[in-house]
């Protein structure tokens, strides 16, 4: 090796003893003849002195030094003198004192500073990866996906769980999204897809006795991006026979919660998990990934919107909407301007406006008097129907209540999103938080109205709930629960999953309702259903995605912080210019042309 220790490492025990270091120039200074130099590698920065009395040669060399060389030294380590301490670094009471150096490399100037603290655009630091890399946080983020992974799989591991890799070429099949898709040289007019998950692999497997699967696996999916979605993305994929659902929510609460607890200690969680159903989600909270870290709980009031005389509430009621609400404790001092601020919000959510109730001091919502209430404009009301509002929503003196009007999903989409903001305008998440829940029961159809048919709302592959499977020939399908579920936390979903079908008519009933023609059936599933005529085992699982759940760990809003070489929103790759053309007689060989 280059070196005999990290820079990282040295401390007041190595006080007097030879080293040979090896790193990244992160700052050089000339303080009066001295050179000061902050040395860097992968574990830390320790700083190296150089004195053209104790060591002219070296010193020669760090008199050529600029940021980001790469720098070898062989010195002695002695304590900083008095006063000269520096306790925000680790190694901060040590130099090194060299008396060789050699220059293993030069360096371009980086097009930005390779620290923590400098604010750098996005694209400047995918376009250079491998120089934004260096920074410690992102090196401290791949050790953190690092110890997530290799925890999960030696927990898995504990528990006779085999690893198993499935293809990346394999058929087109709809899971929920648009394929990539891979034509083949040797079938031309043929396509392999990249696959969106390893649905039907799993499941195979499952067939194939194997019992116990799991894969940290490479997924695919073209569609369109955000902050918590790639193109491709890493998942623990996870399979179990013989298994119901208790039995794969009880093994991934105990896999989180030793997680967290292991590699994050500083993380807080609410043990048990609590578990919600769909509809309680809906209800409650309006989205099926609520975030717990905060109340602010929602109430149905369209009863009492029908005793106003708002024509908006009116009309959406008379539509077949609802009018839903919930309270913001303690500021019901919100000015005209602030609320101007919340209806800009609800707007930017895609609701047409919002309405409220700013609830003044009194000693008890009885006591609130008419002047101790302000209302928005249309909604001219007795004090008494204020009272009645606020008990129904959970409001006390000095609240703010925020209602919305819709359809029913939209109302709750909408509210969904002014609960979201109006916790992080309040700074109400605790960011140490780790707020888990298990969200079941879920609907096993949604009816799209834009292509009139049923869709599934998990995936095809889904279990009906027990004792529902009769009401797949009723014409209202929207009542069907499933066997699906789904582990959320702090406002995202982390991991989806469910009890599989395993007899090929349920499955082939499903299919046929999703509108799927019989020839098609037999086309692209007929493996999987000939599979489950050889005496396929019930089984279910559940696919945690890893880059979520690093970079919630780590602190991250975006899964691009914790991926080594992540696309941008739109799909492009900065660092090696992709997508990009290919030549004409790379298409000529595959058969393809391009479209004018």
């Amino acid at each position: 090796m280059l070196k005999t220790t990290n820079c990282g490492d040295l401390g007041e025990e190595q006080i007097g003893s030879q080293t040979t270091l090896a790193g990244w120039v992160s700052r050089r200074r000339d303080h009066g003849g001295i050179i000061f130099v902050d040395l860097r590698d992968r574990t830390g920065v320790v700083q190296v002195v150089f004195n053209p009395e104790l060591a002219p040669e070296a010193y020669q060399v760090a008199d050529q030094l600029r940021a980001e060389w790469v720098l070898q030294v062989q010195g002695t380590v002695q304590r900083r003198p008095p006063g000269s301490e520096n306790p925000a670094m680790a190694t901060g009471t040590v130099e090194v004192i060299p008396h060789a150096a050699t220059i293993l490399n030069s360096s371009l100037t980086p097009p930005f500073y390779i620290t923590d603290d400098v604010e750098v655009d996005e694209s400047l630091r995918l376009r250079y990866r491998y120089l934004d890399l260096r920074r410690p946080k992102m090196y401290r983020n791949l050790v953190l996906r690092h110890k997530v992974v290799k925890y999960i799989r030696d927990f898995l591991d504990a528990r006779e769980f085999l690893e198993i890799e499935t293809p990346i070429l394999i058929k087109s099949t709809p899971e929920g999204a648009r394929d990539f898709l891979v034509p083949s040289r040797m079938q031309k007019g043929s396509f392999y897809a990249l696959p969106q998950s390893p649905q039907q692999l799993k499941q195979l497997l499952m067939v194939s006795g194997v019992e116990r699967y799991f894969q940290i696996a490479r997924c695919f999916r073209d569609e369109d991006l955000r902050a918590d979605r790639q193109p491709e993305f890493t998942q623990l994929d996870l399979e179990m026979s013989f298994a119901d659902e208790e039995d794969i929510l009880q093994l991934t609460e105990e896999l989180y919660t030793g997680l967290v607890e292991s590699l994050t200690p500083e993380k807080t969680l609410v043990k048990p998990f609590p578990r919600l159903t769909y509809d309680e989600a809906m209800e409650r909270y309006g989205s099926d990934k609520p975030d717990l870290r905060f109340g602010m709980e929602m109430a149905d009031a369209t009863d009492l919107a029908l005793e106003t005389e708002f024509r908006v509430f009116h009309s959406v009621i008379q539509a077949g909407g609802i009018v839903k609400g919930f309270a913001v404790k303690g500021q019901g001092h919100y000015t005209g301007s602030n609320m101007r601020e919340l209806e800009q919000a609800a707007k930017d959510a895609g609701a047409a406006g919002l309405s409220h109730l700013r609830l003044g001091q009194a000693s008890s919502i009885e006591a609130l008097e008419e002047e101790a209430v302000q209302l928005s404009p249309g909604l001219r009301m007795p004090v008494e129907w204020s009272r009645r509002m606020a008990q129904r929503v959970g409001a006390g003196p000095g609240d703010l209540i925020l209602l919305m009007a819709g359809p029913a999903k939209q109302a709750n989409l909408w509210l969904s999103a002014m609960r979201t903001y109006m916790g992080e305008r309040l700074g109400l998440g605790d960011p140490n938080a780790m707020t888990f829940a298990f969200i079941t029961e879920f609907p096993l159809f949604e009816w799209d109205e834009e292509h009139q048919r049923w869709h599934s709302s998990h995936h095809p592959f889904t279990s009906p709930a027990t004792g529902e499977e009769d009401l797949l020939d009723g014409e209202d399908l929207s009542r069907i629960k499933s066997k699906a579920y789904d582990l959320v936390c702090n406002g995202a979903e982390l991991a989806s999953g469910s009890i599989r079908i395993h007899r090929r008519e349920l499955q082939e009933k499903i299919f046929t309702i999703l509108g799927y023609p019989k020839e098609e059936i037999v086309a692209r599933f007929g493996h999987i259903l000939e599979a489950f005529e050889y005496g396929a085992p019930p089984h279910g699982g559940i696919a945690p995605g890893i880059d979520r759940l690093v970079a919630m760990l780590a602190g991250s809003s975006s899964i691009r912080e914790v991926i080594a070489f992540p696309k941008t929103q739109t799909g492009a790759d900065l660092l090696f210019g992709s997508p990009a053309p290919v030549a004409p007689d790379q298409l000529q060989e595959l058969g393809l042309g391009l479209l004018e």
